[in-house]
């Protein structure tokens, strides 16, 4: 049985370990790093969630918005426990806890490449649409 709770910085390296395991792209410097990762879990717009099963840490979300618009990032799900329901339990609890606050439009970013994540989404009511997503750092690790 899946079981979804709310990780915080405590959780920090099991979250970076289903990441990695999962193949999802991510720094543990700059805006990754341990200092700002605590941090942005300060300001209320960020939330982990973590599915469980059998008390091992399945699969992560990322689940941010800007007050008008939730988004999922870095759904990682470790590959033992891919295809067996994880990945939507997580979407599922980020679109439920956006509902709860409010917002009714939920967006998600997937990485060019990932098939299967993209899928994932498709299977669950997403759409592609045909924006860009643009980004400008003052540095590498921003």
């Amino acid at each position: 049985m899946i079981q979804i709770s709310e990780l915080g910085a405590a959780d920090y390296d099991a979250i970076c370990e289903v990441w990695k395991a999962s193949g999802v792209k991510y720094q543990t410097t700059g805006r990754e790093s341990y200092a700002s990762f605590s941090q942005q879990m300060e300001t209320g717009l960020q939330t982990v969630l973590g599915a469980m099963i059998d008390g091992e840490l399945a699969g992560v979300v990322l689940a941010t918005h800007d007050g008008r618009k939730g988004w999922i990032n870095r759904l990682g799900v470790r590959p033992e426990f891919q295809r067996q329901g994880v990945g939507k339990a997580l979407i599922t609890a980020a679109e439920k806890m956006f509902h709860e606050q409010g917002l009714t439009i939920t967006a998600a970013l997937v990485e060019h490449g990932n098939d299967a994540s993209l899928g994932l989404f498709q299977h669950e009511g997403y759409s592609v649409n045909d924006s860009y997503y643009l980004t400008k750092r003052d540095h590498p690790n921003a």
